[in-house]
This record gives C-alpha cells, sequence and structure tokens, in this order.
C-alpha cells in the first residue's frame, strides 16, 4: 500500500475513531440496562478502529498491539454473541509460550 492511500485510511479512521470515543462518553447505559448493548457496540467498533490503526503503521506489525486489540475484541464481542466462548479465546492471546 502506498503511504497516500495509507494516510488517507488513517486520517479517515481517526475521525471515525474520535465520533465513536465522544459517543461512547456520552452515552450514560450502565450494564443491566436496555441500551446497554448498543453502548458496546459503539465500544466494539471504537476497538476496530483501533486494530485498523494499528494494522496500518507504518514497519513492522506490533504483535503485543495486536493481541491487545483482539483480546478487547473478542472480549466485548461475547456479551454481544454469548456462547461461543469468546473470552476463553480472548484469554489465550496472553498464555505465556511454552519452551
Amino acid at each position: 500500500m502506498d503511504n497516500v492511500a495509507r494516510n488517507e485510511i488513517l486520517d479517515l479512521g481517526r475521525k471515525a475513531h474520535d465520533l465513536t470515543e465522544s459517543l461512547y462518553r456520552k452515552d450514560s447505559s450502565k450494564r443491566g440496562d436496555p441500551t446497554w448493548p448498543d453502548k458496546q457496540r459503539i465500544l466494539l467498533a471504537d476497538m476496530a478502529l483501533h486494530l485498523l490503526q494499528t494494522a496500518l503503521r507504518e514497519g513492522d506489525l506490533p504483535e503485543a498491539d495486536l493481541k491487545r486489540n483482539l483480546f478487547s475484541i473478542l472480549t466485548i464481542s461475547e456479551q454481544l454473541m454469548p456462547g461461543h466462548e469468546l473470552k476463553k479465546v480472548a484469554d489465550q492471546l496472553y498464555i505465556p509460550q511454552q519452551a
């Protein structure tokens, strides 16, 4: 991907990221409220935008950042898609490697 395209995508991603974070902060829903799932969807979109920023960062893809992005996405998705053991998959990202 050329730098012009990367920068354009990242610029659009930053704008979307700013909007999702603003909407999330304004939402006063608490766990158990009828609108809680909507707030979690906004948070999921925010985490997806973090993944976009990580994926398009110049240089090597930082494994720790990618793990953190995926962990967050899977953890939030568990609330939206119960019964798929996504949190268990997320937790696998942080199991220390066996020598």
